[in-house]
């Protein structure tokens, strides 16, 4: 086995938006390089590859052609930087709740009985184990930040019409259960496959939500509505059709959560659209991470010597 090396970009080292771009570009590419022995981690907010140096020869040409990247070698560096994601140390949003599960995800595509595999699952056991030791939780989360931007859209207890989620993936599906649609007279699931949405939601007893497809928002108009946007799966045409659906609604506001905005603010014309790189978002995060902050040390500590107990203990049991 060569020595185990790593590749990485994020948020941290290249403007967000960007990292975003590529992201969506490279992750289709996942099935392959696990095939290869490669995991591929392409999160809204990161682009990193994992594997054998040999494995790894020619990344400049598949994934990071004409961009710069930083570097990680060896397993116990690789172990303390994938832990520490998992813990959501490197997050946008410190303390956010979905980038272990992404982690986890991503893992699926490679081989178990791959080196890669294993220190990477114990990683993200080891983050998330560190996480919930240290509390280190955001107390704006993507779903607390919606809830804030619609409590400032209907002050002084107006009553809201519908919530419109765009979006039925791990993000949608979380912002419905944590219960963003409470003051809203009811909420509504947009998808292009309506019957697919049916079946996966039957597990929901205990919530309600109706079912539309893009084209059928807007009859009539609805000015008391909000909508959310919690996907990234936006192609042109599609891209087209929400933009005719909302124009229709005109909706109190639009929250866009993708890391690359599914509208322009051209496109959207004078509506209320927010997206993650605009300033009333960015205040919600700086206020998130600046109570974190302090915590990072501890937590960080916690992860390395969680890991080198795991460390010392494999090493034992092999002697």
């Amino acid at each position: 086995m060569s020595k185990l090396v790593g590749f990485y970009r994020d948020h941290q080292t290249t403007m967000p938006l960007a990292v975003a771009e590529q992201s969506a570009q490279v992750k289709p590419l996942a099935a392959d390089l696990a095939r290869s022995g490669i995991l591929l981690v392409a999160t809204c907010a990161r682009v990193e590859v994992y594997g054998e140096e040999s494995t790894l020869s020619n990344i400049d040409s598949t994934i990071f052609s004409g961009f710069s990247y930083e570097h990680i070698e060896g397993a116990a560096a690789i172990a303390q930087r994938l832990a520490e994601i998992a813990s959501s140390a490197h997050s946008q949003i410190l303390g956010e709740n979905y980038i272990s599960d992404q982690l986890a995800k991503a893992l699926e595509f490679v081989d178990p009985n791959l080196p890669i595999f294993q220190i990477a699952r114990l990683a993200i056991d080891t983050g998330r184990a560190a996480r919930q030791r240290q509390r280190f939780i955001a107390s704006f989360n993507y779903d607390q930040i919606v809830r804030d931007i619609i409590a400032d859209r209907f002050p002084d207890g107006e009553l809201p019409n519908r919530l419109y989620i765009i979006g039925a993936g791990m993000l949608g599906r979380g912002l419905i259960r944590s219960g963003v649609g409470e003051r809203f007279r009811s909420t509504v699931f947009v998808t292009r496959n309506p019957k697919n949405l049916r079946k996966r939601l039957r597990r929901w007893t205990d919530i309600q939500v109706a079912l539309m497809r893009p084209a059928e928002i807007g009859y009539p108009r609805e000015t008391q509505s909000i909508v959310v946007i919690a996907t990234a799966d936006v192609n042109d045409e599609y891209e087209a059709t929400l933009q005719d659906a909302l124009l229709r609604l005109e909706p109190r506001a639009i929250v866009d959560l993708s890391s690359i905005p599914v509208l322009s603010g051209a496109a959207v014309g004078k509506l209320d659209y927010v997206s993650m790189y605009d300033e009333e978002f960015l205040r919600f995060i700086e206020q998130n991470n600046k109570r974190l902050a302090p915590k990072l040390p501890l937590l960080l500590s916690d992860i390395e010597a969680k890991l080198r107990m795991a460390q010392s203990d494999s090493y034992a049991n092999a002697t």
